[in-house]
């Protein structure tokens, strides 16, 4: 999960399959990283994946007042800011790197990676400030 504003990754999990849990469990994450704050100008975008599109998944999002908008198709442009960085995490990192050994490994090496990402790389449409400096910016 991405905020588009700042570009900070804030919701990530690493899993062998694409059941719901593993996308609530990413969901729990970033909502856990705003607890206490007031999420109901949020709008949350994502494809019309049934992970996505559960009950559970819905639900969580309604509970705390967050729109919800999605994809009118399976057009990967249409989610461009998630595409864009799921794109910079392998060509700067993933495809310059060996197979991960294992399940537990790529956990490891991601939770790295989006470490750096939000914490050290800038950002251009951040005037070149990392995700996490924008963030402690905008409050």
């Amino acid at each position: 999960m991405i905020d588009a504003y700042t570009h900070e990754i804030i919701g990530w999990g690493v899993s062998e399959n694409l059941l719901a849990e593993n996308t609530i469990t990413a969901l729990d994450v970033a909502l856990h990283n705003f607890e206490g704050y007031d999420l109901s100008s949020l709008i949350h975008h994502s494809d019309r994946s049934s992970q996505y599109c559960c009950n559970h998944y819905i639900g969580k999002l309604q509970e705390r007042g967050i729109s919800i908008s999605m994809t009118e198709d399976s057009k990967s442009t249409d989610n461009a800011i998630a595409e864009r960085v799921n794109g910079i995490i392998k060509q700067e990192w993933i495809y310059s790197m060996k197979r991960f050994k294992d399940l537990k490994y790529a956990r490891e090496q991601i939770g790295e990676i989006i470490g750096f990402y939000n914490n050290d790389r800038p950002h251009m449409s951040n005037g070149m400030l990392t995700p996490a400096e924008m963030r402690r910016m905008c409050g």
